[in-house]
């Protein structure tokens, strides 16, 4: 079995991304800038910030990242965005996720200029991605897409079983697929026989936030499997898939962590530079 290391292909992606900025500077003589929004004081969002800033600095982008408290008002929130889409040193807005209840998530995300939405969030970047038209790719899924390319360059009519619908990762990951001629099944919660679905699999991308949900039994031999889970168990952190089990049959298979994880902000750093790209067209 192939076992898909995210972390070197992240690091082999932030060499190709830093060779690029370098050019950007000698082209263009600026370098893109990426501008995070974090609010509150969450561990986890903490973490992930400093992460993408660390990685952004790495790779010879600018970073900033805004801190406002929990109690921020919405409307400042929104004011800010609204500054932010008008300065032109700004290639790339994220606004970290998961937000304090009283600000609207669908709002925020709604007010990012789409062409400065690095997390492909924005309703046009959706429909544009569902449309086969140019636009930003939320980070996780693209992620997965490019390792699974690293081991199977050609995935047309391929059998793809997506299992979790989220607008995060499931359905863009979906797309991603179509758009490879593969042949793809959304399952969910409310699927009937999840097992037997994924038997017809020739790749599995898991992301339902189910500790070891895809067992052995679940996975023909030869399949790719992609696992997006992160959950904390008494066992430590583990993911979607049982890992044990699946490796004894999979092709290939991503540990967790150590898989998806790292592409996911190595790929934000790619929508960051692809944003200033276009910006200067």
């Amino acid at each position: 079995m192939i076992l898909i290391d995210g972390k070197k292909a992240a690091a082999d992606l932030r060499e190709d991304l830093k060779k690029e900025v370098a050019e950007l500077k000698t082209k263009y003589n600026k370098v893109p800038n990426l501008t995070v929004i974090l609010i509150g004081d969450m561990a986890p969002s903490q973490i992930y910030v400093r992460n993408k800033e660390k990685s952004a600095i790495e790779v010879g982008l600018k970073s900033e990242v805004i801190r406002y408290p929990n109690s921020v008002q919405e409307k400042v929130v929104l004011e800010k965005i609204k500054e932010l889409n008008q300065d032109d040193s700004v290639s790339g807005i994220l606004v970290q996720l998961p937000l304090p209840k009283h600000i609207d998530k669908q709002k925020v995300i709604e007010t990012i200029d789409p062409s400065k939405d690095v997390d492909g969030f924005h309703p046009m970047n959706v429909g544009n991605l569902s449309s086969g038209y140019e636009s930003s790719v939320p980070c996780t899924p693209l992620g997965c897409y490019l390792l699974i390319k690293k081991i199977e360059p050609n995935l047309s009519g391929k059998k793809a079983v997506v299992v979790g619908r989220s607008n995060l990762n499931g359905k863009p990951m979906t797309q991603l697929l179509l758009k490879e001629n593969c042949t793809v099944t959304i399952t969910h919660s409310r699927t009937k026989d999840l097992k037997a679905e994924c038997l017809e699999a020739d790749i599995i991308v898991a992301a339902v936030g189910i500790p070891e949900l895809v067992k052995g039994d679940w996975v023909k031999e030869g399949t790719i499997v992609i696992d997006v889970g992160i959950n904390k168990t008494d066992k430590g952190i583990v993911g979607d898939v049982d890992f044990d089990q699946v490796s004894k049959v999979a092709k290939a298979l991503t540990p967790v962590p150590g898989g998806v994880g790292p592409m996911t902000i190595a790929c934000l750093l790619k929508n960051t530079i692809d944003c200033f790209k276009r910006s200067q067209k």
